[in-house]
């Protein structure tokens, strides 16, 4: 089944397959999601079928829109898919770029719409086996320690996200005690 995207070519965005856009390195809308809960961040590690960074762990959800799709209701409608997770509205958080290398002769350039969902209280997961092989709750704190010490483990899109951009995405309460 193929799967269109909005993707920039010659400076207008069009729909465009999602493998061709990462082999191509075309610019490209993504959307990325993080549940939290307390200090505790979801995260996924992604399935062992993926085309791209298979088995390495992830934030809670990360997709891209349909062509004709918002991007806060594709943060909702992946939450479901690959995580099972319904009852939380994500809050967009911050829109950021970032280019990497993805593995597999893919590139990843993206314009990506962050969001951000506060748990209060258990979530009920239940993963698509073909998105995800693990998930769990990591304390902020731990996970910043992780990524530095086992980067290898974590997608690079994570690491951007927490290396540059955690400010905008996580606000002040995360990361005021994580410099405490």
């Amino acid at each position: 089944m193929s799967v269109t995207i909005p993707a920039w070519i010659d400076g207008a965005l069009v729909p465009v397959e999602k493998l061709e856009a990462h082999e191509k390195g075309l610019k490209h809308k993504a959307v990325s999601v993080f549940v939290v809960r307390d200090m505790a961040i979801l995260m996924q590690r992604r399935a062992m079928g993926k085309y791209h960074t298979p088995g390495l762990w992830a934030n809670t959800c990360c997709t891209h829109p349909n062509w004709d799709e918002s991007s806060s209701a594709c943060a909702v409608r992946r939450l479901k898919q690959e995580m099972g997770i319904t009852g939380l509205y994500p809050e967009y958080r911050h829109r950021l770029e970032y280019h990497a290398d993805v593995g597999n002769s893919m590139i990843e350039n993206e314009v990506v719409d962050v969001f951000l969902a506060h748990a209060r209280g258990p979530v009920d997961i239940q993963p698509d086996p073909e998105e995800v092989m693990d998930h769990r709750w990591v304390d902020y704190h731990d996970l910043l320690a992780e990524v530095k010490r086992y980067p290898e483990r974590f997608t690079p899109w994570l690491k951007i996200y927490l290396h540059h951009h955690a400010d905008t995405i996580f606000g002040p309460d995360l990361i005021i005690s994580a410099k405490a």
